[in-house]
C-alpha cells in the first residue's frame, strides 16, 4: 500500500514538474520570437510559408531525400532555398521603427508585405542541455516581411502579435533581404530537366527531324555496356566511339534550363513553337517512366548582325525547349545541350 502510494506521488510531481518545464519552454520561447527574426538552427527547419497580399502563396517542404518540395507539386530550387535559410539564420535587428513613422510604417505592412511561416521540429521537453523528447512540428516564427528602407540596407519587419516594428538588416551584406521572400512560384522552381543516373537509364533516342540520318537510339543492355542504332534505317552501328557514348549517358544526370517562359507572348509562342522541332530528345527509365524534351530555335533579336554584316537570324547561344509532356516551356543553352545533340557521325 505504501509502495502504491509512492508510486503515485512521484507520478504526480513528474507529470507536474513536465508540466512547469512544457510552460517554462513556451514562454521563453514566445520571449525569443518577440525579441528575434533569426532562426538559431535551420537545419530543423521542415516547412515555409510565403504568402503576400495578391493571394500568391508559396509552400517550401522538405522531403525525406533532403531536398525541397513546392507548393506540392514541383522540385524547388536547392539554390534559392538554401539562400532563404542562409538570410533566416542571420537576420538581425538594426533599431525599432521611431513612434514618428510608426503608423506609417504598419500602414504600409497592412497593405504590402509578405507573411512568413516558418516551422521546425522541436521537443516538447528539453532537459538540460542535451536530452530532447518528444520531437514534433512546431510553427515557431510567423512575421511580415515589408518594404526597404531609404537606406537600401534595412527591410522593414513586424512579428505577428507584435505592435513594434522593426527595421531589419543582415550584418556583413550590403543589401536588403526583402527580395528573398518571393511569392512567385516560377521563381523558385528547380531548373532541372533530367537527373537521371546511369543505372537508371534504359535508352534514349534523339532525333533530328529535318535530317532524319543523323538520330540514333543508344540502348544500355548491361551497366555501362551499350548499343548504337540509327533510327532512319533501324541498322545498329557495331563500332562506336564508347568514350564519347558514355559521355553522353551520363550528362543526363544533370541537364538544365536557363529560365521558364510560360509567360511568352501567344502570339510569339505560337510563332516559335508552331513548326517542326530542330530535336526531340527522349529517356526512357528502366522502370518504364519516360521524359520528352523538345528544341526550337529562338529567333534573333530585331536589328541584330553578326560580324560580317549579315542580320542575325537566330539566337547563336540559346533555344526554346518544350518539356513536362508539354506543359513548360523554357529558355536552355547551345552549351548546355550540344552535349546531349550531337548528331549520329558525331559518335562513329
Amino acid at each position: 500500500m505504501k509502495k502504491n502510494l509512492i508510486y503515485t506521488v512521484l507520478i504526480i510531481l513528474l507529470a507536474a514538474f513536465a508540466a512547469f518545464l512544457v510552460i517554462t519552454s513556451s514562454r521563453s520561447t514566445l520571449r525569443r520570437e518577440t525579441a528575434s527574426f533569426a532562426i538559431s538552427d535551420t537545419s530543423s527547419v521542415t516547412k515555409i510559408f510565403l504568402s503576400d497580399k495578391s493571394n500568391r502563396n508559396i509552400l517550401l517542404e522538405r522531403n525525406p531525400e533532403g531536398g525541397w518540395d513546392l507548393n506540392g507539386k514541383f522540385m524547388a530550387q536547392k539554390e534559392s532555398v538554401d539562400l532563404l535559410l542562409k538570410t533566416m539564420l542571420n537576420l538581425a535587428i538594426l533599431e525599432p521603427v521611431s513612434e514618428a513613422a510608426h503608423n506609417t510604417v504598419i500602414k504600409l505592412l497592412a497593405a504590402n508585405s509578405v507573411k512568413v511561416e516558418i516551422y521546425q521540429k522541436v521537443p516538447r521537453i528539453k532537459l538540460f542541455r542535451k536530452i530532447r523528447l518528444f520531437p514534433h512540428e512546431k510553427n515557431v516564427r510567423t512575421y511580415y516581411v515589408g518594404h526597404v528602407t531609404q537606406s537600401n540596407i534595412g527591410t522593414y519587419m513586424l512579428m505577428e502579435g507584435s505592435k513594434v516594428p522593426y527595421i531589419v538588416y543582415m550584418p556583413g551584406f550590403r543589401g536588403f533581404v526583402q527580395s528573398r521572400y518571393r511569392t512567385i512560384e516560377s521563381d523558385w522552381r528547380d531548373h532541372s530537366i533530367f537527373t537521371i543516373p546511369l543505372q537508371e537509364i534504359a535508352w534514349i533516342s534523339v532525333e533530328f527531324p529535318a535530317q532524319p540520318d543523323y538520330s540514333y537510339r543508344i540502348t544500355q543492355e548491361a551497366p555501362a555496356s551499350f548499343r548504337l542504332f540509327s533510327l532512319n534505317d533501324s541498322i545498329e552501328i557495331p563500332a562506336y566511339d564508347t568514350v564519347r557514348v558514355l559521355d553522353f549517358v551520363t550528362s543526363f544526370m544533370n541537364i538544365r534550363f536557363e529560365a521558364l517562359v510560360n509567360d511568352m507572348d501567344p502570339q510569339r509562342q505560337d510563332t516559335v513553337f508552331a513548326g517542326s522541332p530542330l530535336h526531340i530528345i527522349t529517356v526512357a527509365r528502366k522502370d518504364g517512366r519516360q521524359q520528352v524534351a523538345k528544341t526550337y530555335r529562338k529567333p534573333g533579336l530585331p536589328g541584330e548582325i553578326d560580324l560580317d554584316g549579315n542580320p542575325v537570324i537566330f539566337d547563336r547561344d540559346r533555344l526554346y525547349a518544350v518539356i513536362n509532356d508539354g506543359q513548360d516551356h523554357v529558355l536552355i543553352q547551345y552549351f548546355v545541350f550540344d552535349r546531349i545533340t550531337r548528331p549520329l557521325p558525331y559518335y562513329r
